[in-house]
């Protein structure tokens, strides 16, 4: 008799199947490289208000990373990121003012791909409420990292206006449309795959 088959637990292992170890390690390094890829382009879409931290596409691709490739890999991508941006890559968002003060959430984007990504694994990214408090945390994640380091570079009484309260409301938008999203590509799957993804 067998036995129930076993369920995927992220996007990227229910869309792409096992093979050969070569050929997982391969499309693994792609996947990896590739989200990489997709968060520096998103840093190029960078608006200043103030001095200090850009308002840029890359969150959306953090949290996005993590629910599609869950913590391990969605870890190792935000790693790849950091690596090319200290060797040189232009693929961090450009200097304010401020050169380096939105260093900190760069740091962040990794706690948050691993964070969201371990919860996604645990089913939470088929649901869109509680993806919603999984990126949430991951959010949180990118800030407590964020906010202290620019605390190095601007006075105490600039930090939350100019590290936190500017992007409240597009991060909320970028959460919710990965939020939705997620789980829609979820049901797609489960119409092409069967119930058992």
């Amino acid at each position: 008799m067998q036995g129930t088959p076993s369920r995927a637990t992220t996007i990227a292992g229910a869309l792409i199947p096992r093979s050969a170890t070569w050929v997982n390690v391969t499309v693994d390094a792609a996947l990896i490289i590739g989200f990489a890829a997709l968060t520096g382009l998103a840093a190029k879409v960078a608006v200043y208000l103030n001095p200090a931290v850009p308002i840029t596409g890359q969150t959306f691709a953090v949290l996005l990373t993590g629910a599609v490739l869950g913590w391990k890999k969605g870890g190792a991508s935000m790693i790849v990121y950091l690596v090319a941006g200290v060797l040189g890559i232009p693929v961090f968002a450009p200097s304010g003012a401020i050169p380096g003060a939105s260093r900190g959430y760069l740091l962040g984007f990794a706690a948050a791909a691993v964070i969201v990504g371990y919860l996604c694994e645990r089913g939470w990214g088929k649901n869109p409420f509680k993806l919603i408090a999984a990126m949430l945390a991951g959010e949180a994640a990118i800030y407590a990292f964020g906010l202290p380091w620019l605390a190095f570079y601007v006075p105490s009484d600039k930090v939350l206006p100019w590290g936190l309260t500017p992007f409240i409301p597009g991060d909320a938008i970028k959460m919710l449309m990965a939020a939705f999203g997620v789980p829609l590509v979820w049901v797609g799957i489960r119409k092409l795959k069967g119930p058992y993804i």
